[in-house]
């Protein structure tokens, strides 16, 4: 990123910090993907919030950007287990932040498991939640009873541009490793499961490049958005897989069991949209399969008779090349500001929320005055 670059980007964001300044400053807990871009808006939480640590996604960290990061603040290493457990989530909080009013800033629903015990034991306030993503929206949803406040931005209209841009960036980096390889999408029959925003952005790249493309939904109403938009839609997830030569996952669920993978055609690749541990259920594959390398970022699992490919671990395929969504990432961005100032007000009862839809507005107009020139 440029010099100037840098300098819109803080001026962007310390607009959009100013515009939702809290009444009251909380201390917050970031999880996020620590790309490039990412060190302006941990400096935005930090303005708006007492930073106690930012927890990088794993198998998303650039290390310019972690450098930058750590200068200035503390990262902790981020694992499911460290809120999995009720115990060790209270202990982290405690020792960072004890006595505290306290904000979460989850992207993949990291903090949903503990979140009632955190909520009833932890010394300070749990004022609520800010969750990213449609998967962390979904744990919330699940559970029995919030305890708190939940501000969701994935449904939000400023994150269509993201997740169509997102899905770009998918079928760009599984062509791109393909290609490495020798292979084309072309004449390699595809599925995409899950027809979300994101899978439903996919499929429509891959038709627009020639590539046939069969959608498999567990979801009745997204399997008739699928047949009207033109897609082959396939009754069950054998049928579906079986003569795909390529799989694009995006549930955000588990895509793929092990007793699932044995369907797959020879030579298929396998791509997803998030981490390997929420979309395929590798442990289960039978212990026959056994794995090599098989060109940069692609792993050969074989067995007599079968073999398939996994690109990049399972892990997000559009990682490899940046994952860049260009400025509109900092639409986004700038609602979670905005809902930080929502949870610091007090006044929301238990259960999702989203941001007004007048924040928005102001949002997408900051937005327009620095990126629309």
């Amino acid at each position: 990123m440029e010099t100037f670059e840098r300098a819109r980007l803080d001026a962007y964001f310390a607009r959009i910090a100013t515009h939702f300044a809290p009444a009251e400053q909380c201390t917050s807990f970031l999880i996020t993907h620590l790309l490039a871009e990412r060190p302006a808006f941990v400096r935005a939480v930090a303005a708006m919030t007492r930073l106690a640590a930012v927890l990088p996604k794993p198998k998303s960290v650039q290390p310019d950007a972690e450098r930058e990061v750590e200068r200035t603040h503390r990262i902790d290493a981020l694992t499911r287990e460290l809120f999995t457990d009720d115990g060790t989530a209270l202990e982290y909080l405690e020792d960072r932040a004890s006595g505290e009013t306290v904000c979460l800033l989850d992207v993949g629903g990291y903090f949903a498991p503990s979140l009632a015990e955190v909520h009833s034991r932890f010394t300070g306030r749990l004022a609520g939640v800010i969750e990213d993503t449609e998967n962390g929206h979904r744990r919330y949803e699940e559970l029995d009873k919030l305890p708190c406040p939940v501000v969701s931005v994935a449904r939000s209209p400023l994150k269509d541009p993201e997740d169509f841009l997102v899905g770009q960036s998918v079928v760009f980096s599984t062509e791109a490793v393909m290609r490495g390889r020798g292979d084309i999408l072309h004449g390699r029959p595809a599925l995409v499961i899950g027809f979300g925003k994101l899978g439903s952005s996919i499929a429509r790249l891959l038709h627009a490049k020639g590539v046939r493309v069969t959608v498999f939904d567990i979801d009745p109403v997204r399997r008739t958005q699928a047949l009207s938009q033109g897609f082959t839609v396939a009754r069950d997830r054998e049928a579906a897989l079986t003569g795909a030569g390529l799989v694009l996952c995006a549930t955000g669920a588990v895509s793929l069991r092990g007793e699932d993978f044995a369907h797959l055609r020879n030579g298929a690749y396998i791509a997803t949209v998030t981490s390997s541990e929420d979309e395929l259920d590798l442990a289960g594959l039978p212990e026959v399969y056994t794995r090599s390398q098989a060109g940069d970022h692609v792993v050969r699992y074989r067995t007599t008779g079968h073999y398939f490919y996994l690109v990049n671990g399972g892990n997000a395929v559009n990682f490899l090349h940046g994952a860049s969504v260009g400025p509109f990432i900092f639409l986004v961005q700038a609602e979670i500001l905005a809902a930080i100032r929502m949870l610091t007000r007090e006044d929301l009862a238990p259960g999702i929320h989203e941001v007004p839809a007048p924040d928005r507005e102001a949002i997408a107009a900051t937005w327009l005055s620095y990126f629309n020139r």
